[in-house]
């Protein structure tokens, strides 16, 4: 596990104190640090130092120490006994859990089709343009937030604030899965593609080829990550 703490992820925290504002809650100090791990700004194996992220945020370190906690039982965040706390590194089982996940909500958020307000697929369309427009400016980190942007609509089409709020959590740990992509480019190309086809049967309100697209396209990126996780496994002695 890494031990540093990058300059470039420390600073983007210090841009955010002045979000937080005095009196800081823990909830929003998870929120920040959540949506950090979600921009994929802090890897997998990252310490979170106490004294340096707290002195970035602004924060006390009761406050501090209760947002790891929070971020620890969303599965985030891992305390190591004597070491300290750092983000955690997902495997194989993670993987197949997140993504019986995303099959179950996605695809019934799709099922809400016909009734959902037209600015949600709106929002939808922009975040497949954003991936664009990351991918020929070759930002390949970007373009997988923007590809959660893209999901995190999916999810909007249930029309269920308690829904977003779950499935922030777990794109958060899913961006964490996607670090195990040694060549984001090619994990990440094909699916700029593929959201344009989902785009085009959510505005065209096709709720049965949207469900179909959906269904296979998570299948395919499951198993693509499966397979990256089996082949960096360790050989047995």
């Amino acid at each position: 596990m890494s031990t540093s703490a990058p300059r470039s992820w420390i600073a983007e925290l210090e841009q955010d104190k002045d979000l937080l504002g005095r009196g800081s809650t823990a909830e929003r100090v998870a929120g920040v640090l959540r949506e950090r791990v979600t921009q994929g700004h802090i890897p997998p194996g990252t310490q979170l130092s106490e004294e340096v992220v707290g002195a970035a945020l602004g924060v006390s370190r009761n406050t501090l120490r209760e947002a790891f906690r929070l971020l620890t039982h969303e599965r985030l965040l891992v305390h190591a006994l004597n070491r300290g706390v750092f983000v955690r590194t997902l495997d194989a089982d993670d993987v197949v859990e997140l993504y019986r996940l995303r099959r179950l909500v996605e695809g019934a958020a799709v099922r809400e089709l016909a009734g959902a307000p037209t600015r949600v697929i709106e929002a939808i369309r922009t975040s497949v343009e954003e991936g664009e427009r990351a991918a020929a400016d070759q930002r390949w980190p970007d373009v997988a937030t923007a590809d959660l942007h893209f999901h995190r609509g999916i999810i909007r089409l249930a029309g269920s604030p308690r829904l977003e709020e779950l499935m922030l959590r777990v794109h958060a740990e899913l961006r964490l899965a996607f670090h195990v992509m040694d060549d984001p480019r090619r994990f990440h190309a094909p699916y700029l593609t593929r959201n344009r086809e989902l785009l085009a049967a959510l505005e065209s309100r096709d709720t049965q080829q949207a469900e179909l697209l959906l269904s296979v396209y998570l299948a395919d990126a499951e198993r693509q990550l499966l397979r990256t996780f089996d082949d960096a496994r360790p050989l047995a002695p």
